[in-house]
């Protein structure tokens, strides 16, 4: 193995999805390096295709196995796609932790939640503070977001300085957080950049992005001319957006109830690390059911379509006593995740089932917090790299970033999970591909998603599960009649005793065909009774169910 030195970059998770980000750097001769790993995300899980999981993070696997060379962690910012699998994953990663002070409050939140000493965090300032770890310096770059103190990296190493964006959008005048300094981008460019590694959501946007400030009149009207009740959901995370539509329905004599834990946690955590001021006074939920519908505006969680946030318990029977009515108002302050379409369509059409007026998909009440194409120009403009890493975004969205950088003569190389890159190399280029995948909060378990539960899951959800218990001596014989019980298969005309009646008579007939010497053998037992359950099955409904076999054997003395 070669001595040289190199350096690598290996995005985890977050290239090639949204999502899940996780991203780590390497320093060292090949194989031997020392690294720092940038973001732990989490996302989240549907019905469709991770039926009972928590949460869905980026398998970490290859880094859990390299941990003692692990030198630290650094957090960009607070988002759950950022920070939300910190806790989960840090007892297998052992390495300190470091961001700002308003996302350390919430990392350090993740910890404890996990059992996790949240010492481990640190709280460490903006440029020029850098944080030494291993054979890297690095130092966070304040950049606008839809949350506070939403920071890109700037990571110097022996080979060169790299600047990490996270996510960002080019917001002089965000309301809440940092605004987008030019200036600044162009003092971390002067040293030369040998990498910008780029956030890529927004590269089909052809406008620039819009600043957060051009909501406030919009909203305001719309709170003040709305009829009856306003409930309003976004980003639990987007302070800045809470704080936008808070003061619309302060200005239009509304007054702000906030519904769902995640809200109340961010907008708590805002005032306490000193980033959210002036924010409205909110009510008890109590007293707003006892003022006129016409005076009372909600900030609800939800804004995702997720089941058992508040947005979806309102669009059904209520939310602690609270229930919407005909010309009642929701605005979603907000942009559909792809992925999440359904449950959002889902809501929005319970609301509309109740004569609620739903306001969606409205750019008037809604700006992105990420950069649009010609903000990734400028940015590119400012810091000069000689190379472009396009993440942070579906694969469509790397290419799309590529050509654009491609075409303004820079350097580029598409690199999604699993791509190791050689960013020290005459010309970048990917020198390994890496086994990555996903990782799932099933209960209070992490299991790897090759690991076949959901799948079985999956497979009793849209077969039905079928449980036969059958009774044998230890020569063979079958001593009592199969017994069998069904779960979640059709029955013909609901009658589900007739079916598992049908089921043990298939089973019965089926071992007492079979030759003795194949009753001896356990596996044998099971392939039969299993192809008895599908013959029934298929003929009486038209299902293979998922079949479980109980086997007891006495044994004579």
């Amino acid at each position: 193995m070669s001595k040289k030195n190199r350096l690598i970059y290996l995005p985890l998770g977050g290239a090639g999805e949204i999502g899940m980000n996780m991203y780590v750097y390497g320093y060292g001769p090949a194989g031997k390096e020392e690294y720092i790993l940038v973001d732990a995300g989490v996302t989240f899980p549907d019905m469709d295709g991770t039926p009972g999981v928590d949460l869905i993070m980026a398998d970490a696997s290859w880094i859990i196995e390299r941990a003692d060379r692990l030198a630290a962690i650094f957090i960009t910012h607070a988002h759950e796609d950022h920070v939300g699998a910190l806790g989960l994953l840090w007892p297998q990663l052992q390495a300190p932790v470091y961001s700002r002070k308003f996302t350390a409050a919430i990392a350090s939140n993740k910890m404890e939640r996990a059992g996790v000493d949240a010492a481990n965090v640190k709280t460490v300032g903006p440029l020029p503070h850098m944080v030494e770890a291993g054979p890297f310096k690095v130092g966070f770059l304040p950049l606008s977001h839809s949350i506070p103190e939403a920071s890109g990296l700037v990571i110097d190493t022996p080979a060169g300085r790299i600047v990490h964006t996270g996510d960002f959008k080019c917001d002089p005048s965000p309301l809440v957080g940092e605004p987008f300094d030019p200036e600044a981008m162009r003092e971390v460019a002067k040293p030369g950049v040998l990498a910008l590694v780029c956030d890529s959501t927004n590269v089909f946007s052809p406008h620039a992005g819009r600043s957060e400030t051009s909501l406030r009149e919009p909203i305001t009207e719309l709170m003040a001319t709305a009829s009856g009740l306003v409930v309003a959901t976004t980003f639990a995370s987007n302070v800045a957006r809470l704080k936008t539509l808070a003061e619309g329905a302060k200005a239009a004599g509304r007054s702000v109830v906030v519904l769902g834990r995640a809200m109340r946690t961010m907008i708590q955590t805002g005032v306490e690390t000193g980033v959210l001021k002036d924010f409205p006074a909110v009510v008890d939920i109590d007293l707003a059911n006892d003022m006129p519908r016409g005076k009372v505006m909600v900030l609800a969680t939800g804004s995702q379509g997720e089941r058992r946030a508040a947005s979806a318990q309102l669009a059904g029977d209520g939310y602690m006593g609270l229930s919407l009515k005909p010309d009642d108002t929701f605005l979603f302050s907000s942009k559909t995740i792809p992925g999440n379409e359904t449950g959002v369509a889902r809501i929005w059409n319970a609301l509309a089932e109740k004569g609620v007026n739903v306001v969606a998909d409205d750019d008037r009440y809604h700006v992105s917090g990420h950069a649009n194409r010609p903000d990734l120009l400028e940015m590119q403009a400012l810091i000069n790299p000689q190379i472009v890493v396009p993440m942070h975004g579906e694969y469509r969205h790397l290419r799309k970033h590529a050509e654009l950088s491609d075409e303004n003569g820079r350097k580029t190389i598409i690199a999604p999970n699993g791509s190791l890159v050689d960013l020290s190399a005459e010309h970048p280029k990917v020198v390994e591909h890496i086994e990555t995948g996903r990782t799932y909060l099933d209960g209070s378990l992490l299991i790897n998603a090759l690991d076949g539960i959901v799948r079985e899951r999956m497979h009793m959800a849209l077969r039905g599960h079928v449980i036969v218990n059958v009774m044998l001596d230890d020569s063979g014989e079958v001593l009592d009649a199969p017994w069998a019980e069904t779960l979640g298969v059709p029955a013909p005309k609901g009658d589900f005793e007739a079916l598992s009646a049908a089921i043990e008579e298939g089973v019965a007939a089926e071992l007492a065909r079979a030759k003795n010497r194949d009753l001896d053998k356990d596996s044998k037992v099971e392939e039969l009774v299993k192809r008895a359950v599908n013959k029934v099955c298929k003929a009486e409904a038209g299902k293979k169910p998922v079949c479980t076999v109980l086997i007891n054997r006495m044994e004579y003395e």
